[in-house]
């Protein structure tokens, strides 16, 4: 799905199938077929206006984590959380950079709350000898 994000930049966000279908099922049930995706909804249940605001946004994640019981949760705190989902579910750091739409891997870092390391890097696991035989035999052909 192609969204207009910060300083207007267009990017693909992948979306589950079952994410695209309820977002198809609410753009013909409001009849919108270009512009924002989100939009005020009046007391009758049509939408109008041309979106919602950053801080209807904040207004709504505010209430629904009141609901629930949660005391204290932003917007933002619902990115890094699905950040942190991916990343705990075997996400690749570049699958979830791409997600966030981060120019720097540094900034996916930064919200999983981990870095590179390098001195015990992922790949120095990958000196068993099983994995050096397997080597060995593209190597030798």
């Amino acid at each position: 799905m192609d969204l207009v994000g910060k300083s207007g930049h267009i990017r693909t966000v992948p979306v589950p199938d079952w994410v695209r279908s309820e977002l198809n099922d609410w753009l013909i049930a409001a009849g919108i077929d270009r512009g924002k995706l989100f939009r005020r909804v009046n007391k009758v249940g049509k939408a109008w206006g041309e979106g919602i605001t950053e801080k209807a946004v904040w207004h709504i994640v505010k209430d629904s984590a009141r609901v629930t019981g949660i005391a204290t949760l932003a917007p933002h705190d619902l990115r890094r959380t699905c950040a942190r989902l991916c990343h705990a579910s075997g996400g690749e750091l570049d699958q979830i950079q791409f997600l966030l739409g981060h120019v720097s891997v540094q900034t996916t870092e930064r919200y999983l709350g981990c870095k590179q390391r390098i001195r015990s890097a992922v790949n120095d696991r990958m000196a068993s000898n099983r994995v050096l035989k397997w080597f060995h035999c593209f190597v030798e052909e």
